[in-house]
């Protein structure tokens, strides 16, 4: 496998890069569920890309969609200090959100990412009785963060919706590079290893392998419904591509590691950043990758993106 092309396994463009140190294995709740759940069948086409809807933005570039906007209330905080993340759903006559469909256990999933992509964190805040949402958060270094918002109003015929908003977190600043591209990686002793291709316009299978000690894990613990959850989010403007593995626990043929599969499709060439979370020994941690994407893909497969949308199956 050539690493520089290829890699072996759900937002305007950036013109800096921003601080952070990045623990690979943050033990925050990691992303959804698996993909062909019942659950997750009956959503309506979502938000951004869908067929018959002019808007064909990437998710996570917008603040607001369909009507509904993602408010901070608390868009800067201090780096390197336990702070609240305030932040609330409003409609467009701006009222608070309070009734959401429940995915894969929780009514809102919250990414939090840096600008370079360095830092990544999947949180689950709590909500008040009026609709406002607070979440504890620790941003390791000063610069510019994303915050998506992923959740489905309930309301019948709603589409699921990711949400983008910028926050800041201030205090001494130091540039940081997004990091190599690599098939391998490791967290807290388990190495992790990712074998397929990212491809523009096209659905392609990402595998990616759980190993510890040289071993092969072969009894991941389920988190949310899943074995594994893939977030990837292109570097530059941090479009958002959530992509659910293929199969689940409790189907019948999906073996609880050490391979999870995802199918996956970028919405342009360039280069992403991919997080894999994954529960073992009672534990969640996260394995990231930087990936840069291959050949682009056939007029069918674009077409067959069109039909899917950004949030991925």
């Amino acid at each position: 496998m050539n690493t520089g092309v290829k890699i072996t396994a759900f937002a305007a463009a950036v013109a800096a890069t921003f601080a952070a140190t990045y623990a690979i294995g943050a033990t925050v709740d990691p992303v959804t569920s698996g993909p062909e759940s019942a659950a997750h069948a009956e959503h309506p086409p979502p938000a951004g890309r869908r067929s018959g809807n002019a808007d064909t933005t990437p998710a996570g570039l917008q603040s607001s969609q369909a009507g509904y906007t993602l408010d901070l209330t608390s868009p800067r905080i201090t780096a390197a200090k336990k702070e609240q993340l305030s932040f609330a759903i409003r409609d467009q006559e701006g009222r608070q959100l309070t009734s959401y469909r429940r995915e894969h256990g929780k009514e809102l999933h919250l990414i939090l990412v840096s600008r370079d992509l360095v830092t990544y964190q999947h949180l689950h805040p709590t909500r008040a009785a009026d609709g406002t949402w607070n979440a504890p958060v620790t941003l390791p270094a000063a610069g510019s963060y994303r915050v998506f918002a992923d959740f489905t109003p309930a309301i019948e015929g709603a589409a699921n919706l990711i949400l983008g908003a910028d926050i800041a977190a201030s205090g001494t600043y130091k540039a940081s590079t997004l990091p190599k591209p690599a098939a391998t990686t490791t967290v807290d002793g388990y190495t992790v290893t990712l074998n397929g291709e990212l491809r523009p316009g096209g659905s392609t299978q990402l595998t990616l392998t759980v190993h510890r000690g040289g071993r092969p894990v072969t009894d991941l613990e389920p988190y949310l419904g899943a074995y594994g959850h893939l977030v990837a989010l292109r570097s530059g403007d941090l479009a958002y591509l959530h992509v659910h593995p293929n199969g689940e626990p409790g189907d019948g043929t999906t073996k609880p590691g050490p391979g999870i599969s995802f199918t996956a499709t970028a919405p342009s060439a360039g280069t992403y950043r991919l997080f894999l979370d994954f529960q073992h020994n009672g534990t969640v941690r996260t394995a990231a990758f930087t990936v840069p994407t291959s050949k682009t893909a056939s007029a069918t497969e674009s077409a067959d993106t069109e039909k899917q949308g950004n949030h991925q199956h």
